[in-house]
């Protein structure tokens, strides 16, 4: 019996041990929620978290009515990590640079609304930040950040830094989504990535979200990265 409360990042780790040390082998039923919750002395949301994070490693498998049961293969799945555009540059040889075009609070559209899951009435800051590589465009970013999942957002300085790198320093987000197309370049997109109009650019759409041990998700932000013609992704698995 742990005679302590334990955090959802206590609970994966005693579970991930028993897994491993054999005490639950492959295809064991894991004990239910309520029953974990009780050892461990948390709540049961703590302990759903724990068991979430391990399904989405492959290392659990979760069914409706079923339960919980060990994996009897676990499989490693990729994670995707987001980038540091300045490192990403900066990787491939380039110098890096940046240039904000506009900053402001103000209320969400709905659309923005609607993917972070926010009340009509809420005010995101609003960034469109130009990354360059070696003087050249390298991604047109727009950006709305919720200062309420990334404290301190609205003290920054995004002329010295850019959002992206302050967010995965400052805001560490715990998961989000992501979505990569291409689309024909509109007018204004064209004009600040120097391509012409029609041009196909990739485009990079993602939403991340953070959790507290035992509160609702919060979102952090979503942004749309427009990359000019030729631009490679390179993600590692």
């Amino acid at each position: 019996m742990v005679e302590r409360r334990l955090s959802w990042r206590e609970a994966r780790a005693e579970i991930l041990r028993r897994i491993r040390t054999g005490i639950w082998p492959p295809g064991a039923q894991i004990p239910y929620e309520e029953d974990l919750a009780e050892e461990f002395g948390c709540g049961r949301g703590l302990v759903n978290r724990a068991l979430q994070e391990l399904a989405a490693e492959g290392v659990v498998e979760r069914k409706r009515k079923g339960g919980t049961r060990v994996a009897d293969h676990p499989v490693r799945r990729p994670k995707l990590e987001i980038p540091i555009l300045r490192q990403e540059v900066e990787a491939r040889g380039g110098v890096y640079g940046h240039l904000l075009l506009a900053r402001a609070l103000a209320p969400a559209p709905l659309e923005i609304r609607g993917r972070l899951k926010l009340s009509e009435a809420a005010e995101l800051l609003h960034l469109r930040t130009l990354h360059l590589a070696d003087g050249a465009p390298y991604a047109y970013e727009a950006r709305w950040i919720s200062p309420a999942g990334a404290p301190g957002v609205l003290e920054a300085d995004f002329t010295k830094i850019s959002a992206n790198e302050w967010l995965l320093r400052h805001a560490p987000y715990d998961f989000g989504e992501m979505s990569i197309g291409a689309e024909a370049a509109e007018a204004e997109a064209a004009a600040i990535l120097k391509a012409a109009p029609g041009a196909p650019l990739l485009s990079v759409e993602r939403t991340t979200w953070r959790r507290g041990e035992e509160e609702e998700p919060a979102p952090i932000t979503f942004a749309r990265q427009l990359h000019p013609p030729g631009h490679r992704l390179k993600a590692e698995l």
